[in-house]
């Protein structure tokens, strides 16, 4: 029977619980996390239309992120997709 990861409220705690034998854990309930943990050392500034800003942070809201956390998000998809059919420069 596979268990669930219970949610820790110090770092203490999920030390402690790395401890054993996690063998018998659910991996299922994982989220693969790339990028977000990066430290965030590079700036972007780009001009879009309102109309498009607007939509990316209704997107963000239904997601409940932050909205340049969503399109973090969005543009780590983008580059981690295999890159099929692309023409070339």
């Amino acid at each position: 029977m596979n268990s669930r990861i219970p949610e820790f409220k110090t770092d203490t705690e999920a030390e402690t619980f790395l401890d054993q034998d996690l063998s018998d854990l659910d991996f299922s309930q994982f989220k693969p996390v790339q990028f977000e943990f990066a430290p965030k050392t590079e700036r972007v500034n780009m001009r879009l239309p309102k109309d498009l800003l607007d939509a990316v942070k209704a997107s963000a809201s239904r997601e409940g992120l932050p909205y340049q956390r969503f399109i973090r998000r969005v543009l780590e998809h983008a580059v981690s997709q295999p890159q099929e059919n692309k023409p070339e420069p």
